[in-house]
């Protein structure tokens, strides 16, 4: 049972994302270059965010605030990224068969925030998984037997969330719209508190409010990237 809950728990994290890497990614070079890039941008954060929490733990050990500063440093991160792809843009339309690279803007933003949530995904749920293959059963004795499914839906809901708030946040970067950087932050400080809540095995609350923020997101994502209600229409009907 535990080995089918690991596989199973696998596939509902990393089934979509892999999916979304196969079908959009692995065929061009230079997206694949920058999910790795973006996926190393996403880990120096995650150094970062640990060398911050080591060094005021003594002060602050509440784990609310080594969150917060976590969100934080990945947004800047998520700039630093954004700053790259714009000063080597000219570099990339030497080496791609795209016309031009300014009308690329949005795939190599999809591209980067896949980067993003993969590797975050991959880390929060990879020790997950590995307990889950035994010998002991999650919840037999105490705690909740639904812990594994609640961590890969969540795990699942943040890979998605990361790859919408790059698609938003570059674009914002780019027209000037603060209100939507704003939004990314935001969200993703809302997001990232919430799941405070899991300690107290309020899953329902937790899920819930990531995946109604996914929702938004992603529609939000969709609109900046050019899309409208016709061209979603034609996509549903393969027209």
């Amino acid at each position: 049972m535990t080995v089918v809950e690991f596989f199973g728990c696998s596939f509902l994290a990393f089934g979509p994302p892999v999916a979304m890497f196969a079908l959009t990614i692995a065929h061009d070079p230079i997206r694949i270059i920058i999910l790795i890039a973006a996926s190393f941008f996403w880990l120096v954060s995650l150094l970062l965010s640990s060398t911050v929490w080591l060094a005021f733990y003594p002060i602050t050990p509440q784990l609310t605030f080594g969150l917060i500063c976590s969100v934080f440093i990945q947004e800047a991160f998520r700039y630093l990224m954004y700053k790259v792809l714009r000063k080597t843009e000219n570099g990339l339309q030497e080496v791609t068969d795209i016309v031009r690279i300014t009308d690329y803007r949005h795939i190599l933003s999809y591209a980067s925030g896949l980067g993003f949530g993969i590797i975050s995904g991959a880390f929060s749920l990879v020790n997950i998984l590995a307990d889950s293959v035994g010998p002991a059963t999650v919840g037999l004795k105490k705690g909740s037997d639904i812990f594994m499914l609640i961590s890969a839906s969540q795990s699942l809901a943040m890979i998605l969330l990361h790859t919408f708030w790059s698609v938003i946040f570059f674009n914002a970067l780019d027209v000037k719209n603060y209100s939507h950087i704003g939004y990314v932050v935001g969200t993703h400080l809302f997001v990232s508190c919430t799941t405070l809540l899991n300690t107290s095995e309020f899953f329902f609350i937790t899920l819930s409010t990531s995946y109604f923020v996914l929702l938004i997101t992603g529609i939000l994502a969709f609109q900046v990237a050019g899309g409208t209600l016709a061209s979603f229409r034609k996509f549903v009907t393969c027209k």
